[in-house]
């Protein structure tokens, strides 16, 4: 199953550039790294990226991710997360997030 991450262009740019972060600064304060699914994706980026330019998506694999957890969060939906570093090596693809109208323009999400 994939799972998907949003950052912000600073943020992938710094993944890319050392192999691995803790993540978002909403990461490092909650002590693990947030993931979204294709079903919750959107609404993450409404929520929490409103307005927001120069995002990336990055999708990763939930089964090869160690020790990812389900946790509930909004109204006690199960969202992932993980208890490590996230990794360069764990990305399996990155899109650009254009905002048209207000609305971020996904890719198709498995």
């Amino acid at each position: 199953m994939l799972i998907y991450k949003i950052f912000r262009a600073h943020e992938w740019a710094d993944l890319q550039a050392k192999g691995e972060t803790q993540g978002a600064p909403i990461d490092v304060a909650d002590g693990y790294v947030h993931f979204s699914t294709a079903e919750t994706v959107a609404e993450t980026a409404a929520k929490y990226f409103a307005g927001a330019e120069g995002l990336v998506l990055l999708a990763l694999e939930a089964d090869t991710l160690d020790p990812l957890k389900w946790e509930p969060a909004r109204e006690g939906v199960l969202f992932p997360h993980l208890y490590r570093n996230l990794r360069m090596s764990d990305v399996l693809w990155d899109a650009p997030l254009p905002l048209i109208d207000g609305i971020h323009q996904f890719p198709e999400l498995s």
